[in-house]
């Protein structure tokens, strides 16, 4: 598919440095860190909260350094309090930004679920992104492949794309060229990155 081609990198967005790996990369690749009222660091998944922000890639291992090289002080300029579980938290928001997202297209028509629904998407050619829960069935997932020029997304569990579709356990589900996938395939990237267990083992996600 030509259009999910051309979607695969985005770079309308400004760049900006990760303080714990000096790398620059573009915004939707990072999370943003304020400090509340209170000198306590606070993750803007949405990077919409005002005052003065610091950017860290969406990685366990660079927020574990962000925070054992006391990294978000230098970068806000103030004494700043970690809480224990930055990571953690980072993750449930993401993870909520994710489904919430899954479920605004199923709404708008742009994504469907169950093996059969997904594999005639497929079939058809219009679906761009095939989502397969970490926790399926490793011989029932291999009979359905990636789009051509399209994306993969296995690190969500059964329980949670049912909750982006409103079911109870969602295995196999396909989004379509357009809408919100661009979003959902860089939000899920950043997700992966908080994740201990990589669900696209062996797959092609570009």
């Amino acid at each position: 598919m030509s259009r999910g081609g051309a979607s695969k990198d985005r770079t309308d967005g400004p760049d900006r440095k990760c303080i714990a790996t000096g790398e620059v990369q573009p915004k939707h690749g990072l999370i943003r860190f304020v400090a509340g009222p209170e000198g306590q660091i606070v993750p803007d998944v949405l990077g919409k909260l005002p005052g003065r922000g610091v950017y860290v890639s969406s990685d366990r291992k660079a927020l574990a350094r962000a925070v054992s090289k006391k990294l978000f002080a230098r970068g806000l300029k103030q004494p700043v309090q970690v809480g224990d579980g930055l990571a953690d938290e980072v993750e449930r928001q993401l993870l909520r930004r994710v489904v919430d997202l899954i479920s605004l297209a199923r709404k708008s028509g742009d994504a469907v679920s169950g093996y059969e629904k997904t594999k005639d998407w497929l079939s058809k050619e219009e679906a761009e992104v095939l989502i397969q829960a970490v926790d399926g069935s490793g011989r029932g997932k291999s009979k359905l492949s990636t789009p051509h020029y399209g994306h993969y997304i296995g690190w969500l569990t059964a329980d949670e794309l049912g909750m982006a579709f409103g079911r109870q356990t969602v295995i196999h589900a396909a989004l379509a060229s357009g809408g919100l996938t661009q979003r959902v395939v860089e939000e899920a990237q950043r997700l992966k990155g908080l994740r201990p267990t990589d669900g696209g083992r062996g797959r092609r996600e570009g």
